[in-house]
């Protein structure tokens, strides 16, 4: 039982979740420490500047927030929808997420907050492109949502009831796609520094080029044949 997802999707999300679990351990590991790809803690964290007053910490709180932000916001300009589904400008905004991530490199290196802020901007934008595909949340750079579904799956499965397998799965693929990530960000740090950005740069530019020739192929298949004569 479950939701059918195409091949595309399941590599899209596994793929783009190690990107995710990379490039958040990467900006944790820097000279900010600052969490990139998600804003639960970054909220929490403002909220201690607040109460403390320690206006430089919320400055710099409040910049994240909104690079987040504006990460998605630039998702929406390109891809005007939250539903995931062959067709849209996905290698358009892997196109600028892969920019935005090879853009911070140097400015990470420089010690410069503005490196911090183009990683979450980049978070934002991936997380805001693959939203929901036939009632899955599909999100790549936390894993709340995705423990979540497993809880609840869990749930059904002490209960008797029908499990969504597919979508259990989906989410436990996530999930070791963002630790994998983890793991690879963590020792590509080590070994490069900030220049271990352009690892999931790379492969965010490649997921791109590799959704271009999928769609193009797929809709070549979809294309109607001439008439014989």
């Amino acid at each position: 039982m479950g939701i059918q997802l195409p091949r595309w999707v399941w590599v899209g999300a596994v793929t783009l979740a190690c990107v995710g679990g990379m490039v958040n351990v990467i900006g944790y590991l820097g000279f900010e420490h600052q969490a990139v790809s998600h804003l639960t803690g970054t909220t929490s964290l403002l909220g201690a500047a607040l109460a403390h007053g320690e206006w430089r910490a919320v400055r710099h709180l409040w910049a994240m927030l909104i690079a987040f932000c504006l990460g998605a916001m630039l998702s929406g300009l390109i891809i005007q929808d939250s539903t995931l589904r062959l067709g849209r400008r996905y290698g358009v905004a892997l196109a600028l997420e892969a920019l935005l991530l090879a853009t911070a490199v140097p400015l990470f290196e420089r010690q410069q907050l503005n490196g911090a802020l183009l990683a979450a901007m980049a978070c934002g934008l991936q997380n805001a492109m693959v939203t929901t595909y036939s009632g899955a949340v599909v999100r790549t750079t936390h894993l709340s949502g995705m423990f979540t579904d497993l809880g609840i799956g869990l749930g059904h499965l002490i209960r008797g009831m029908p499990l969504q397998v597919r979508r259990l799965t989906l989410s436990g693929m996530i999930i070791s796609g963002f630790l994998t990530g983890g793991v690879l960000g963590a020792w590509l740090f080590g070994a490069l520094q900030y220049r271990a950005l352009l690892v999931p740069a790379a492969l965010t530019g490649l997921t791109g080029i590799g959704y271009a020739a999928y769609r193009h192929w797929s809709l070549s298949r979809q294309a109607p044949r001439p008439p014989e004569a």
